[in-house]
């Protein structure tokens, strides 16, 4: 297991609950490794300075770039670093605060520069090169759920998370798991985080065992047409009262907690 960690004090409750995955990780036998990115002082910006030998793709996209110097081993030591934890991962633990409805920069920047050995649309998605592994969000909000809710002012949260977790995690390929959220665990009270902790450390015990999240397979869609979707999919679906995911929704209703619980 590798936990991608990204908070700036050791004092917070995000590293209380990457300290109780280690431990509940570790205890069923695991192997865990953290990369602490604050601690690390992990660079968050995409640069030249990410691949040795110089540009060698015309294209203006750091992505073609990064993936070009991964494939000719031109990748730069810190980020090599990385990728060879991700290699040796079953599982990718992401845990942060939320911040602005997504992740902290320090973050964002390692997955950008990490997983853009990933970026391809020869393997993409269900094809991915990652396919065999498994992803999840864990996230501390400042706010109560209901904030993030269908008729909450920030919107509801299964929309927030689609592009984390469909337009990086599953576009990557992993097996996405529903995500732990810690709904605003700085106003609760010490018995209220100690119950989320808990919660959490259930929850790790069963985890392989888990269902992902449902995203649509890539052969759903149609290569020589922009990648819409194919005729009889649409079809198929057509009759059913909600579209297929939170993005692909063919104009429906979205399906209800799609990105918060499995199986939907």
């Amino acid at each position: 297991v590798l936990i991608v960690y990204a908070h700036e004090s050791p004092a917070s409750f995000n590293a209380a609950a990457k300290d109780a995955a280690v431990a509940a990780l570790t205890a069923q036998g695991c192997t865990v490794e953290v990369s602490d990115l604050y601690a690390m002082k992990f660079k968050a910006a995409a640069t030249t300075e990410d691949t040795t030998g110089g540009v060698k793709t015309a294209a203006d996209c750091y992505a073609d770039q990064i993936k070009l110097a991964w494939e000719e081993g031109r990748i730069a030591d810190n980020i090599k670093k990385e990728q060879e934890k991700l290699k040796e991962a079953d599982l990718v633990i992401f845990q942060f605060p939320m911040y602005w409805s997504s992740v902290p920069a320090i973050m964002k920047g390692w997955m950008d520069r990490v997983l853009g050995c990933a970026y391809a649309q020869e393997k993409w998605y269900s094809e991915g090169i990652f396919k065999d592994k498994k992803a999840m969000l864990s996230f501390t909000t400042d706010c109560p759920e209901s904030v993030y809710s269908d008729t909450g002012i920030n919107g509801d949260i299964n929309v927030t998370l689609w592009p984390l977790q469909n337009g990086i995690l599953n576009y990557c390929g992993f097996q996405v798991f529903a995500p732990q959220i810690f709904w605003d665990p700085a106003t609760g009270s010490p018995e209220s985080r100690s119950s989320m902790l808990e919660g959490w450390r259930t929850r790790l015990q069963n985890l392989c065992g888990e269902a992902p999240v449902y995203f649509a397979p890539l052969d759903y869609f149609d290569k020589e047409k922009g990648f819409l979707l194919k005729p009889e999919i649409k079809e198929k679906y057509a009759s059913k009262e909600c579209g297929l995911t939170v993005g692909i929704h063919m104009g429906k209703p979205l399906p209800a907690n799609s990105q918060t619980k499995a199986g939907v």
